[in-house]
């Protein structure tokens, strides 16, 4: 079995404890990985926020490597059923950093976001996103 055809049969599941995201912001974080998702016993779907722990940062990133911060997920490998039957899944897991109040941290969000984040109350982000998917 081939590598490529192992990550298609592979189970898209809920981003949970120990998940590592992209993050598509310029905040300054590169990767950062899960701590707790604050909804839902299993874990986080696209649109809800998320703990996570910078595990790679750029130098001079506002954002340090090791320190904790919310995240709200903007693109999830597992499907996520919309009102008119389709589905929308992404090839990756990425997030988006914010602060308490869920002000973005960054000015820009690159590559795609769900129009479902308008329904999350995450406007703010929808206004930086450069491609609303």
């Amino acid at each position: 079995m081939t590598c490529s055809n192992f990550l298609s049969q592979q189970q898209r599941t809920f981003i949970q404890m120990r998940t590592v995201l992209k993050v598509v912001d310029n905040s300054g974080a590169k990767k950062v990985m899960c701590i707790q998702a604050l909804k839902g016993k299993k874990g986080a779907r696209l649109g809800d926020t998320i703990v996570a722990s910078v595990k790679e940062a750029m130098p001079n990133g506002k954002v340090k490597k090791g320190k904790v911060v919310y995240g709200v997920v903007v693109r999830a490998a597992m499907q996520r059923g919309r009102c008119d039957g389709s589905e929308v899944k992404f090839d990756d897991n990425a997030v988006v950093l914010v602060d308490k109040q869920g002000q973005p941290i960054g000015t820009r969000v690159f590559g795609p976001v769900p129009h479902e984040l308008r329904k999350k109350k995450h406007v703010k982000i929808l206004t930086l996103a450069e491609h609303i998917a």
